[in-house]
């Protein structure tokens, strides 16, 4: 940057003004500061780091989630050798390294050995870190937390205080004990929680590694913004697979040539029809809760409370208001991060200022709602008067408009006289200098026409005069009385008695304006960031209203209704229910009830044509179960449901080359994990079990599982079954009794035709009708024929001959391949072999024929 006057005209200067930022009120939190356009956020790839701590049978666990630089720990928690519970997390999380005691027994060594060799898991499998078993010590773990650099803490606070405050997060001490002997064993109480132990252990790995501040100078810590407690108890149990084939999630290629190498966007799914979250946050807790359906009961009414709230036609533009609000709800950890790390944008001010303003807007929308809704009472007490603080002071402090012109951070007048009087002088230099360049003209050469005063930042006044054309060498630059300091566009700068005056009487202003508005900015950054766990809880609890809006936006469209839970049955009843992706496809949808709760039919065998919706309504049991189970609104009429601790399924193989494994045995091990994990309060669902074997033996393994399942008469799981295995029935290979029912999808015969009627009603079907769904697929009629035929020999135990018309017309047609090839021949022909001829043309398609 650099001022420039020369006599006889009026130089060029900065802007003659300093325009200051809007700043509006709480109530009207929507306009942008200044003017100022909203950049786009960075988004950078999260990063997960997870700490496991296995000791004396109980599991520790703690991550570091980079997305928003928050340590989350798990409070310590008995697990079977197996680990199943550490399974879990690693397959909620997907963390990108695994971090644990060079020093474990043997149950954990062949777990993580396991883990690191599992080829499925690529590109995603996580990098094993053992770190030395000192490093997990209790004492120093301890010590390591309670001396650790935390943003969110006041720095005001004293030692004692700060440790009396990390002790209202963190259990430092305490002894747990187990009295349910549901596990099955009893492990020895601890003195120490391995969860400090573990989150002893992640901040050294994170100190070690420097994750999120590699180029950073050492000093420099890994910021951590808060510590969050999670629990994975009273969750239902779903794996991978049923996610999959349920369309619960359901990632599709971007087809934005832009977005290719980001990766992938949500197709037809569940997940994507529901998801109409306006922040990058509610996005994230609506995924959260569709990977921990809970049967918490009270925490699945309270998100329902707020949903049948704001489905009241009374209440929907306060709904689309708050759904304003709360577009302006950004990414607040990333800010805080490049505070803590002094990387602060001028967009982020911008974008914190709107946040703030759409929190408290939210928080005035919410007083005046129903405080029995406890999401309603904490958004108007937690949202405090820090947050109109935070926003007062940026919004008095920053200058939008010149930060952007600039691209730095600016102050607005009035808020440092010193500031003030130096932008002042720095303004009237222009003119200023324009004087001291005529004053310094009249004493130069008279053959130098023009000379001009300009500043430059760091290197401060110079006389600037034109190159004439007897100036070709160095030495011809000197000019008495002046200090030659370069050439520049045929320009010559030099210092003079003048300039030297204004360097000492002026100074570097630029520079010093800048060192102080840099060192307001810092101090502004000090208060945000004393502030910071008032925005943590903003970000907490905007992003949980802003997804039980989206739910009451899409109940409101697709017409569902609230769910019931009641502890006092096992299984689920639903009233005309419809599958909520099929729905939008389809034309029409025909809506089927479903009833497994108590002990009468626990085992629904589900029979019916090809292509009549056996498959359709065991997704559609298993969607609206799950839709329930994480609070939402369901695709029903009624729906009342019980106790569901797992949702299993056996409906589609997924394929794939790198596990090494035949599509039976990918079935099998699916219907192995329902029948080694299911319980009573389990829903089971199996679609066209057996198929990919011999027809005999997957007849007898489907018939063998359901046997093993209603051999444990009331703990059977509730087991939905479609098959076309009829002999299943025929046979009688399953008991009769209460625990089985037999189902079957209506149909109804026209002629040649078959008419589809996708309602499930009792009995069993009578044929699969195969031949006319091969007919729908267009396979040629006299093959549907011939199917049919030898079809009806095998039923009734009858010979299969071969078609004499086909062998008849097939000897005709090589009769004739063969006179056509003797009528071909060149007697005359002396390269002819005869004997050749009738060994390679004749005697083949002779018998042939024969």
């Amino acid at each position: 940057m650099a001022f420039r006057a020369t006599p006889g005209r009026t130089p060029p200067g900065p802007a003659p003004g300093m325009p200051s930022a809007s700043f509006p009120s709480p109530q009207t939190p929507m306009p942008g500061p200044g003017g100022l356009e909203e950049e786009e956020e960075d988004e950078e790839p999260a990063e997960v780091h997870l700490c496991v701590l296995w000791s004396s049978g109980y599991l520790g666990i703690a991550y570091y989630d980079t997305s928003d630089s928050t340590v989350h720990f798990m409070p310590d928690a008995p697990d079977h050798e197996s680990l199943k519970l550490l399974q879990r997390v690693l397959d909620e999380i997907n963390p990108q390294s695994v971090v644990t005691s060079a020093k474990q027994d043997e149950t954990m060594a062949r777990f993580l050995g396991k883990l690191a060799s599992q080829e499925q898991r690529e590109p995603k499998r996580p990098e094993i870190v053992l770190l030395p078993s000192v490093d997990f010590g209790p004492e120093i773990s301890k010590q390591r937390l309670l001396s650790g650099n935390y943003s969110f803490i006041p720095e005001s606070m004293t030692a004692t205080e700060k440790i009396l405050y990390l002790s209202s997060i963190i259990p430092f001490d305490c002894v747990l004990t187990v009295t349910s002997g549901t596990l099955g064993f009893i492990p020895a109480p601890l003195p120490i929680p391995s969860q400090v132990r573990a989150l002893g252990g992640l901040l050294k790995f994170l100190s070690r590694r420097r994750v999120g501040v590699e180029l950073e100078d050492y000093n420099v810590s890994v910021p951590i913004l808060g510590f969050k407690k999670f629990v994975l108890t009273h969750l239902v149990s779903i794996d991978q697979d049923t996610y999959s084939v349920l369309q619960i999630f359901k990632s599709e290629s971007h087809p934005s040539v832009y977005k290719v190498a980001s990766g992938l966007k949500e197709g037809l799914s569940l997940f994507g029809i529901l998801n109409r979250c306006r922040c990058k946050w509610g996005q994230k807790l609506l995924r959260l809760w569709f990977t921990r359906p809970t049967q918490e009961l009270r925490e699945l009414n309270s998100r329902l409370d707020v949903i049948q709230f704001f489905l009241m036609p009374q209440n929907l533009d306060t709904a689309q208001m708050m759904h304003r609000l709360l577009s302006h709800i950004k990414n607040v950890p990333l800010i805080l991060k490049r505070m803590k790390l002094s990387h602060t944008k001028v967009s982020d001010w911008q974008v914190l200022y709107k946040t703030v303003y759409s929190a408290l807007g939210l928080r005035d929308a919410c007083r005046s709602l129903p405080q029995s809704i406890q999401l309603f009472r904490d958004i108007a007490q937690e949202f405090s008067d820090d947050l109109h603080h935070i926003a007062s002071l940026i919004g008095k402090v920053v200058n939008f408009e010149e930060s952007l012109a600039e691209n730095r951070f600016t102050v607005l007048p009035n808020i440092d006289p010193e500031i003030d009087s130096k932008k002042r002088r720095l303004m009237g230099l222009p003119s200023f200098l324009t004087e001291v360049a005529q004053k310094e003209l009249e004493n130069l050469d008279a053959r130098i026409p023009s000379c001009s005063v300009i500043y430059i930042p760091l290197i401060g006044f110079l006389l600037s005069i034109p190159r004439l054309p007897f100036m070709v060498e160095t030495s011809d630059f000197e000019i008495e009385g002046l200090d030659f300091m370069f050439l520049s566009e045929d320009k010559l700068h030099y210092r003079s008695t003048r300039t030297k005056e204004l360097d000492a009487l002026l100074g570097d202003l630029h520079c010093e304006i800048r060192d102080q508005e840099t060192l307001l900015m810092y101090q502004l950054q000090c208060q945000v960031l004393a502030r910071a766990s008032v925005l943590t809880r903003v970000l907490d609890l905007a992003s949980r209203l802003d997804v039980l809006l989206a739910l009451a936006s899409a109940a409101r469209d697709y017409g569902y209704s609230r769910p019931h839970y009641s502890p006092r049955i096992h299984g689920v009843r639903i009233k005309n229910g419809r599958h909520p992706l099929m729905e939008l496809c389809a034309r029409t949808f025909v809506p089927n009830s479903t009833d497994c709760g108590g002990d009468q039919g626990r085992v629904k065998v589900i029979t019916g044509p090809n292509s009549s919706g056996k498959s359709i309504y065991l997704k559609q049991v298993g969607l609206i179960t799950f839709m329930a189970l994480v609070g939402s609104f369901v695709p029903a009429e009624e729906a009342e449901i019980g106790i569901i601790d797992a949702i299993f399924t056996r409906i589609h193989s997924c394929e794939s080359i790198s596990l090494g494994l035949s599509t039976f045995m990918i079935d099998l091990n699916q219907v192995a994990k329902a029948v080694n994990n299911a319980t009573k309060q389990s829903l089971v669902l199996i679609d066209e079990f057996g198929k990919g074997t011999n027809t005999v033996d997957g007849l007898a393994l489907l018939a063998a599982v359901l046997r093993h399942w209603l051999a444990l008469g009331p703990s059977c799981p509730h087991i939905f079954v479609a098959t076309n295995f009829l002999s299943l029935v025929q046979l009688q290979l399953l008991p009769q009794g209460p625990l089985v029912q037999y189902l079957t999808m209506e149909t109804c015969e026209d002629g040649d035709d078959l008419v589809f009627f996708y309602q499930l009603c009792q009995g069993v079907a009578s044929a699969s009708h195969a031949s006319y769904t091969a007919a729908q697929a267009g396979l040629p009629d006299q093959l549907i024929a011939r199917g049919k035929e030898v079809s009806d020999l095998i039923r009734s135990g009858k010979p299969i001959r071969p078609v004499n018309e086909l062998l008849r017309r097939n000897q005709m047609e090589n009769c004739q391949a063969l006179v056509t090839k003797f009528l071909k021949l060149d007697l005359e022909d002396p390269t002819l072999d005869l004997g050749v001829f009738m060994s390679q043309e004749v005697l083949p398609a002779a018998t042939t024929i024969l």
